[in-house]
């Protein structure tokens, strides 16, 4: 089976993709998704998380209390890395039991905004990367989070450039309204349908 991550910043489309691709039979795991449910679900996690960020940290109901922890997190670093130190390993040893649930597809996607911020796109056979001009990222975002265009701006600068992350891709998506995006997709769903496994391979 091959391992490949889909990922690009924030109002690229990246979810756009990952829906496509899924409509095409393809697993995918939306790495989103899955830590927030892990934040909920996993009494380890939610110890973790209660012993350094306290016990705020969950409404009465169980839901994340994200206001208390976006007032902590956001303003330090060092809280940020010991948030992701606690939710980033269990989201990793999700997905690979979750890889073993689907290990008959010829290949399966983890949707991911951080694979090169992380590093982890060293795990994965094939990288995709999601491309879009920030000035489409900019009002996607705006539309779809009723924020301003500083707020949008400071959220891209806190993330990889866009520049950087081509160098690491394998596939790229252009997700710029104008060039067809199924087209672009189906290439690459068909180019990796015919790859030899032992040989995709990473060294």
């Amino acid at each position: 089976m091959i391992k490949v991550g889909l990922t690009g910043g924030i109002g690229v489309g990246k979810t756009v993709c990952a829906d496509i691709f899924s409509l095409l039979g393809v697993p995918v795991y939306n790495s989103d998704i899955e830590a927030k449910l892990i934040m909920i679900t996993d009494e380890v996690v939610k110890d973790a998380i209660k012993e350094i960020f306290g016990s705020k940290s969950y409404n009465e109901d169980g839901t994340l209390n994200r206001g208390h922890l976006a007032s902590l997190i956001f303003s330090d670093k060092l809280l940020l890395a010991k948030m992701n130190g606690i939710v980033h390993p269990a989201v990793r040893e999700h997905f690979r039991k979750w890889c073993k649930d689907n290990q008959d597809h010829k290949y399966i996607i983890q949707e991911s905004a951080l694979i090169f911020e992380t590093g982890s796109y060293k795990s994965f056979d094939k990288v995709i990367l999601v491309h879009a001009a920030e000035e489409v990222r900019i009002k996607r975002v705006m539309k779809r989070d009723s924020t301003s265009e500083e707020e949008v701006l400071a959220r891209i600068k806190k993330q990889l450039p866009q520049e950087e992350k081509l160098e690491f891709a394998d596939y790229v998506i252009i997700n710029d309204s104008k060039r067809p995006l199924i087209k672009q997709i189906m290439n690459i769903h068909i180019d990796l349908m015919n790859i030899d496994i032992k040989s995709s391979q990473p060294a």
